[in-house]
């Protein structure tokens, strides 16, 4: 499998890094980011704010930063390999004292709330996933866009973003994982942007170890904005491979 697109936009927002321009100099020197800020997202009204966790706000701001005004309607894709899995086990421990549950926290602990609140806060009508696939969560998110782009959507809008495990799960975690969001509209391939191509296959080589500790997530944004090179990453018996250029 090869899939070529263009990233037409990008916007990325993690604790102390909230300009593109200190996005770029992270890609130069990367570093796990770290810290306790949250997006002001100003976009939406105090209202329905309120009700947007902080892993909820740092999504929704960079695609709120990255979706044209004009481009309402397209598609879009939240991905994200834990989702706010803080929140489940918190409601889980409630279960556990036998304490009645919150409707308003169950109801934003499932896999897509996220992207449910960001269609209601924008008022989109059009069609939206959200998905889970482990390390590989960055690559299955580009190739469901590539589905939806064959399918004719002119534009597709990926979020991919994470949070920090509860410290119940640490004996599975299997890399760092800091807050951060970002987000691509992509858009066909020869379309005006960055060019990228993904393939996938059988392995065939060793990759290479992750850049300064980063999770994979931000490895492939990485990718993107070092703006050349290619990044390699093993799930299971697979290999996939990003490049620049198609």
């Amino acid at each position: 499998m090869n899939i070529q697109f263009t990233i037409a936009e990008w916007a990325a927002w993690a604790p102390g890094l909230e300009t593109a321009d200190a996005w770029q100099a992270w890609a130069r020197q990367p570093f796990v980011p770290a810290g306790d800020g949250t997006p002001a997202l100003g976009e939406v009204p105090a209202m329905q704010r309120r009700r947007i966790d902080r892993l909820g706000r740092m999504a929704i701001q960079a695609a709120y930063w990255c979706q044209r005004a004009e481009a309402e309607g397209i598609p879009f894709v939240f991905a994200s390999r834990h989702g706010d899995v803080a929140c489940s086990v918190q409601l889980l421990e409630a279960l556990s004292r036998r304490e009645a549950l919150s409707p308003t926290s169950f109801g934003l602990s499932v896999h897509n709330a996220i992207a449910a609140l960001y269609s209601i806060v924008r008022g989109e009508r059009g069609n939206y996933l959200a998905l889970a696939a482990g390390r590989a969560t960055p690559e299955a998110a580009l190739v469901e866009a590539a589905g939806l782009l064959g399918d004719g959507a002119p534009e597709v809008l990926v979020v991919v973003y994470d949070a920090a495990l509860p410290e119940v799960y640490a004996d599975f975690r299997d890399e760092p994982d800091p807050f951060h969001a970002w987000c691509w509209r992509v858009a066909p391939a020869g379309r005006e942007g960055i060019r990228v191509s993904l393939a996938c296959g059988a392995v065939s080589e060793p990759a290479p170890g992750a850049t300064a500790g980063l999770p994979h997530g931000l490895e492939v944004l990485r990718f993107l904005l070092a703006g050349a090179g290619a990044l390699r990453h093993h799930e299971d018996a697979r290999q996939w491979e990003w490049r620049h250029g198609g």
